[in-house]
């Protein structure tokens, strides 16, 4: 059985061919245009037909990028505090920045302080390398992430 580091890295190798993304150094060729709200318009909330830019889940004020240090964190305010999707949201992220970015850069997905009942637990699902793999096992929870961030036919 191959150990869940590895599988996270198969998963980031299936990703680079992904459509909205064909190649990590030439989509987002600087870390800066992480922080432009472009980069985010297509993510579709799980539960609403709208982006999680409409809904203000996510600003360009939310993303902080140090290319210096090789280091970007976003945080993500969810609609309610007792949101059920925060978890697959804050993987949609992880997910749109790996398949984007050089691998050179640390990711940092966080819930906005105070914005959520189980904050503490949601970011420390987000942000462990080995809980990340697991859930990129699952082909269901795969499929949720694909449709949310399909580019949208408007």
């Amino acid at each position: 059985m191959k150990h869940s580091l590895d599988v996270l890295e198969t998963q980031i190798e299936r990703y680079k061919g992904d459509s909205s993304c064909t190649n990590r150094e030439q989509v987002i060729p600087s870390p800066h245009v992480v922080r432009s709200a472009e980069a985010y318009e297509d993510i579709k909330d799980p539960e609403h037909p709208y982006s999680l830019e409409d809904l203000k889940v996510l600003t360009e004020d939310s993303i902080e990028v140090d290319d210096e240090q090789s280091y970007i964190r976003v945080t993500f305010t969810p609609t309610v505090e007792h949101c059920s999707m925060a978890t697959l949201i804050g993987l949609c992220l992880r997910v749109k920045l790996m398949r984007c970015l050089p691998s050179r850069y640390k990711v940092d997905i966080r819930v906005a302080p105070g914005t959520h009942a189980t904050e503490a637990s949601v970011n420390k699902q987000l942000n462990d390398k080995e809980r990340v793999a697991a859930a990129l096992e699952n082909p269901n929870l795969v499929d949720m992430v694909d449709e949310c961030l399909a580019p949208s036919l408007e």
